[in-house]
């Protein structure tokens, strides 16, 4: 009798499914999961929409890649479904009537959200365009990037002023950035599993001619890049050797092997400076710059004995002395950059998500009195929302004592869904009509 099939992927007991000890959605256990959405998707245009794209890709492997998204899409729906997804982050990005491509970073349920200006980017394809040796998408998406943040903490002012932009705010934008991505232990992580870098470089606010107090903004410049190594200490006849190997392992194009027919001995190749390839010609040709060499274990593939080899193995290693320790190697690391780039400017920073109390504005600014009448506003929509979802629960019960049976106890759970609370932070106008400085600037490369 044939064996009976089992779901593995998504029926219980699956290796991704969840486990019976912590729910699903479980903050303490759960990666990041982000959705980079465009709101408005027929309106934003074709620029932006390769924009999304690029960030989708950016932010793999924990994004939802193939999102598609309607024009009759609210912000609502995305954020009702953000929680049985175990989405934890919102990439909203919409273009002004201005003309102004905006970004909104929002933590879901809760918020806070970070609002952002698009002053530049530049996308994937016109970075790879602008590069003499591009490197194409292979498995450096298979892992997150490597979060690289600095100067998001800007130092105290000399003079005893107050900062243009307040700490807490700095440190709600750090964590914020921080938790994109699940964090790196460095005794548990392998090196290996690092393959980009998302690096994030806040410009610090330069004081004006006219006083000495620094403006007040808060720009961060996005960079993406792929992590590349080799060895050092290898000259280029060695590395096209090792090359061409290779490639005759793997069947591919044999064009770059080195012609060696013209040559008595290989040393020829290697020691000779006039021949084909050229010999340690200089030093500069084997060594790198110190500040681009680490030190990483050597990664060597063991080959599986049986019970005689390993025995006959272990007789000859006890008889020759070997070194203790594992074996290190040395490589050069560089930089290839991937793209898109970004230069974001923060315009305000709101409670809830997209909708809530304006912690802070960079072209607004309150007084004590302004904000105290702000609190009393927002403590009146509290009660009132306290009130409203208070009856919408009296109601539901009430309804369920009328029938007399359980057919829609799901009523009670989803008592949150129907709240009548206003989606102001659904336009793309609300809180943003300051931009209206013109239209952005696309560089060519």
């Amino acid at each position: 009798m044939a064996r009976r099939r089992t779901k593995k992927r998504t029926h219980v007991g699956a290796s991704n499914g969840t486990s019976k000890t912590q729910p699903a959605n479980s903050s303490a256990t759960r990666a990041p999961k982000s959705m980079v959405i465009r709101i408005g998707a027929g309106e934003v245009g074709s620029s932006v929409s390769q924009l999304v794209k690029d960030v989708r890709g950016m932010m793999e492997p924990g994004t939802a890649s193939r999102l598609k998204e309607r024009r009759s899409n609210r912000l609502r729906d995305y954020t009702t479904m953000a929680g049985p997804l175990g989405v934890s982050h919102l990439l909203l990005f919409s273009r002004s009537t201005t003309g102004n491509t905006n970004l909104r970073l929002a933590l879901t349920p809760r918020g806070p959200t970070l609002h952002f200006r698009v002053e530049k980017y530049s996308l994937c394809k016109d970075v790879l365009k602008a590069m003499k040796h591009s490197k194409g998408g292979g498995k450096e998406y298979l892992s997150p990037p490597l979060l690289v943040m600095n100067n998001f903490t800007s130092p105290q002012p000399a003079d005893g002023e107050s900062p243009s932009v307040p700490k807490h705010l700095e440190s709600l934008t750090t964590t914020i950035f921080q938790s994109l991505f699940p964090p790196i232990s460095p005794q548990s992580t392998p090196l290996s599993s690092i393959r980009r870098v998302l690096l994030l470089n806040r410009e610090l606010p330069i004081s004006s001619s006219l006083s000495s107090k620094a403006d007040g903004s808060y720009v961060i410049n996005l960079r993406h890049y792929a992590i590349t190594t080799k060895r050092t200490g290898l000259s280029r006849s060695i590395r096209r050797l090792n090359a061409a190997e290779k490639m005759i392992k793997e069947r591919k194009n044999k064009r770059s092997i080195p012609n060696l027919g013209k040559l008595e001995d290989v040393a020829d190749y290697l020691l000779d400076p006039s021949a084909t390839a050229g010999g340690f010609t200089s030093g500069s040709e084997s060594e790198v710059e110190t500040d681009a060499e680490v030190e990483v274990l050597e990664t060597t593939t063991r080959k599986v004995l049986n019970k005689k080899q390993l025995e006959a193995y272990r007789k000859s290693d006890s008889n020759t002395s070997r070194p203790e320790g594992p074996a290190v190697e040395k490589r050069a690391v560089k930089l290839v950059e991937l793209g898109p780039r970004m230069k974001l400017r923060m315009t305000k920073v709101e409670e809830g998500v997209c909708n809530g109390k304006v912690m802070w504005h960079e072209f607004l600014s309150k007084t004590k009195e302004e904000m105290k009448e702000m609190e009393k506003v927002w403590e009146q929509r509290r009660k009132e929302k306290e009130t409203r979802k208070k009856t919408q629960k009296e109601n539901v019960e009430r309804k369920r004592k009328e029938r007399g049976d359980g057919e829609k106890e799901e009523l009670a759970n989803n008592e949150d869904e129907w709240d009548s609370e206003g989606l102001e932070g659904d336009s793309d106008d609300d809180g943003m009509e300051v931009d209206d400085d013109g239209p952005i600037e696309v560089p060519a490369g």
